[in-house]
């Protein structure tokens, strides 16, 4: 596996960046979609953000397209419309593909881990959740359908926040 912090992506606005920023924070990467019957769960995943923000916790969105093109938009109109319609304040990146030959590297890595049922691969949906340790480890994967309020997902967000927080 490479380490995650390493692998190159670009932020919404096409600037050249990566994960190394965000080392020492628990993370949760979602792919996420402006048009989809999931897209209520930004409100969720904003309360997580505000929530354990400041205690080494960071969402990170990856807005996608692959899913009956349900993220049309573009990097201006995903900003817009996730700042307007639900407040987000958490970053969001490049809108790229997370299954497929087109698959971004970042997500080779991520659909290797199982979920809760032992099963890894293929990206299933919109709003497909992982969470990282501060040490760049996935430590879990939560399919689209668990909430962002889900007590499951909260108390591993809350276990895997860096010690001290």
């Amino acid at each position: 596996m490479s380490d995650l912090y390493d692998i190159p992506i670009h932020t919404l606005q096409g600037e050249p960046s990566s994960l190394a920023p965000y080392k020492g924070k628990a993370l949760l990467l979602v792919n996420v979609a402006s048009r989809c019957g999931l897209t209520p769960q930004y409100t969720g995943l904003q309360k997580l953000q505000d929530t354990y923000g400041d205690k080494g916790f960071s969402v990170l969105g990856f807005p996608c397209n692959q899913f009956l093109e349900q993220e049309p938009g573009t990097a201006d109109e995903i900003a817009e419309f996730c700042s307007v319609n639900y407040g987000v304040t958490f970053p969001l990146f490049e809108k790229i593909e997370v299954n497929g030959p087109g698959r971004h590297h970042l997500y080779d890595e991520l659909t290797a881990v199982a979920d809760g049922d032992g099963t890894a691969g293929d990206i299933q949906w919109n709003f497909e959740k992982f969470l990282v340790s501060p040490e760049g480890e996935i430590v879990a994967r939560f399919r689209p359908g668990v909430e962002p309020e889900d007590p499951g997902l909260v108390g591993a967000v809350e276990e895997a926040l860096p010690s001290g927080s």
